[in-house]
């Protein structure tokens, strides 16, 4: 008994001598210039590469932990033949009997992860799903021997769309139509883009309920040719119109406080309901030959400044937090290469403070074929001042290479340094470094019904009215809901993939029955009274439609689903039998067209087979929003914010060229009005 007293002297005098160091980065209550300073200089070369790799979350698998990460990080910049092992996507980590220790080294070597077009935890998972796997390598990230947080990235750019039951807004072409034109006392208008804003802030919250707090989006391309593939990101032709709807970037991150500071990135990350928002591509994606995806842009400075590049300025100033490069080129040049715009213009001339992030094995294209010289290509876009480097699958190879280029004074550490402080300080603006873990408070946020009601509202303001009844004819449109048979028919009327497009759960999108939604077939049956008789055929021929009585007849066709290169388009046609679908069912009852593109299309021949047109670009899943219009619950509102050709001879033409002859305008939309307000006068 007389010995206890001594041993616990003995424990006390030993805490008192060993204080636990003081971590001046983990105090929030320090500057952030303080926090990141004391942060910067307390890291290895190997944790600063590390801070600028972006790997998938799909090689974090069992086998690539096991075989590679076992003996520590060191080893992994030793093991460059593990750049062609073939990786099992399939093995979840959660579900393997690995120590934690091993587990945890993979994000040793990454600062930040993301998923990829399609790569999810596992098919339609839940949001919980979602949140368990983010902590978990957000555990592993803390568990490194500083404890940096690491940042989760996603594809959310017509809501969180990777994620199954997610809404899925309008894509962007819809989008740049819901804009509405203010007028002043003074003649001057201005445009109102109030609807972008909220749909950014529900996204946001998507987003955060499955425990991401990183968003590649906006996408504020100005798509000067249709044929592009990505031209339905695009809000518009105009880059008046994009710069208005950079204002989805407070909504995805906060508005910026009274007095904040100028150019500098922010995120309300007060309880984490709002999200880092990405700028991309940079720059002037929208305007290379041909519209060929990922080509060349030719166009002096004063071009470049005056269409392309105003939405950075507009996106900057709102404190977007990064920005995404283009793989595209600039009169010759590889944009991931671009020295003069990146660190010349963006860093130094705007004095933008946040990270610049590489596109997905952006810099692996600065050479023909990609990857032919992947040491080059390292050098050549950190130099040129990307931060951040999407490195999916060959991240082993990445750090690698910059570790030599560094070493062998190829790349400066001021360089280095410039990025991880750039990375840093957005880490510490979201607040992960006071906030890492997500919690599952949000998850009914996931799909819920408030948001489906806005994505509704989207759809019925971003429809445009081309055509509304034949010469002669009174308006066709609204349709009676009370009739006795009507027919609906195309291969856009019941598929929610197809009425979603592109980047929808997976990168081209896929047809079918893919998400939760409404289609438009469904959306009708909702909507017609409960007598009318609802028929749909697909692709029915002109001796069914006449021998069927049918009182009129929706018709809805378009494009199947793509994205990127594979979307590109040299004749911009209607998908399968969409044509003939038209002219069967149009030929032989009164019908309304209604087109599911992520562009203009072809469609002057058939139209004046067509008693009604609408163009309903890539509504989402709220297909009820459509039905809003057609049936006058609502009126028609939206104004083309793309020029509709007459042909492809005419492309690439925009609103002010010299021989302007569209087929429909730019700014042009029919205006209906709603039954309720009609009944309201009368």
């Amino acid at each position: 008994m007389a010995c206890l007293p001594m041993k616990m002297a003995v424990v006390l005098l030993l805490c008192c001598c060993v204080e636990a160091e003081y971590l001046k980065y983990k105090d929030p209550k320090q500057p952030l210039s303080a926090r990141i300073e004391d942060l910067l200089k307390r890291m290895t070369l190997e944790e600063k590469i590390g801070q600028m790799t972006m790997i998938d979350r799909k090689v974090a698998s069992y086998d690539v932990v096991k075989s590679y990460f076992i003996d520590g990080i060191t080893q992994v910049y030793k093991s460059k033949e593990v750049i062609n092992y073939s990786y099992n996507l399939d093995i979840d980590l959660t579900i393997k009997n690995i120590s934690s220790e091993d587990y945890y080294k993979i994000l040793n070597c990454a600062g930040s992860l993301l998923s990829g077009g399609g790569s999810v935890p596992a098919p339609k998972a839940s949001a919980e799903t979602w949140i368990n796997m983010v902590n978990e390598f957000q555990r592993g990230a803390l568990s490194t021997r500083l404890g940096i947080p690491m940042i989760y990235g996603i594809d959310a750019i017509h809501g969180h769309n990777t994620v199954y039951n997610s809404t899925i807004f309008p894509h962007n072409i819809g989008l740049g139509v819901t804009r509405q034109v203010i007028f002043h006392r003074s003649c001057r208008f201005f445009l109102d883009p109030e609807l972008i804003k909220k749909i950014g802030a529900a996204t946001a919250l998507e987003v955060r309920a499955t425990g991401i707090p990183y968003a590649f989006s906006p996408c504020i391309a100005v798509c000067r040719d249709p044929r592009w593939g990505r031209c339905f990101e695009s809000f518009s032709e105009d880059h008046n119109i994009v710069q208005a709807m950079t204002e989805i970037i407070p909504g995805l991150q906060g508005d910026l406080p009274a007095g904040y500071a100028r150019n500098f990135p922010y995120v309300n990350g007060i309880g984490s309901k709002k999200v880092a928002a990405c700028a991309k591509h940079f720059v002037a994606d929208g305007g290379t030959i041909d519209g060929i995806n990922e080509n060349n842009t030719i166009l002096d400075m004063n071009g470049l400044f005056d269409i392309h590049m105003p939405a950075y300025l507009d996106s900057i100033r709102k404190g977007v937090a990064t920005i995404m490069i283009s793989y595209s080129s600039l009169n010759g040049k590889k944009m991931h290469s671009n020295k003069e715009l990146i660190t010349g213009y963006l860093k130094k001339k705007l004095k933008f403070k946040g990270f610049v992030i590489s596109d997905s094995e952006g810099i692996d294209k600065l050479t023909s074929p990609p990857h032919a010289n992947y040491t080059f290509s390292v050098e050549a876009s950190i130099n040129a001042g990307i931060d951040m480097i999407m490195v999916p699958e060959r991240y082993v190879e990445f750090i690698s290479d910059l570790t030599s280029l560094v070493k062998r004074n190829v790349i400066p550490v001021s360089r280095i340094d410039d990025a991880v402080e750039r990375i840093l300080r957005v880490k510490f603006v979201m607040g992960l470094f006071d906030n890492p873990m997500a919690d599952f408070t949000l998850v009914k946020h996931l799909g819920s019904p408030q948001h489906r009601e806005l994505a509704r509202e989207a759809v019925r303001r971003s429809l445009v009215l081309l055509k509304n009844g034949k010469s002669g004819d009174s308006p066709f449109l609204p349709l009676p809901k009370k009739a006795s048979k009507i027919l609906v028919a195309g291969s856009h009327a019941n598929d929610i993939g197809n009425q979603c497009g592109g980047w929808t759960i997976e990168w081209h999108g896929l047809s079918g029955n893919i998400t939760i939604g409404t289609t438009i077939l469904t959306a009708v049956k909702n909507t017609v009274a409960p007598d009318t008789e609802v028929i749909y055929n697909e692709n029915p021929d002109t001796e069914y439609v006449q021998s069927n009585n049918f009182s009129y007849a929706i018709v809805a066709v378009g494009e199947l689903p793509y994205s990127e290169t594979a979307g590109d388009s040299k004749n911009l046609t209607l998908a399968g039998a969409g044509y003939d679908t038209i002219a069967n069912v149009c030929k032989s009852v009164k019908c309304v067209v209604v087109l599911i593109t992520g562009r203009p299309v072809v469609i002057e021949p058939y139209l004046d087979l067509m008693d009604s047109l609408v163009a309903a670009w890539l509504p989402g899943t709220e297909g009820q929003g459509i039905t809003d219009a057609l049936f006058g619950d609502y009126g028609f509102t939206g104004k083309l914010a793309r020029t509709w050709f007459r042909t492809v001879d005419q492309l690439p033409m925009n609103v002010g060229d010299p021989h302007y002859d569209p087929l429909f305008p730019f700014g042009f939309g029919l205006t209906t009005t709603a039954d309720r307000d009609l009944k309201a006068s009368q």
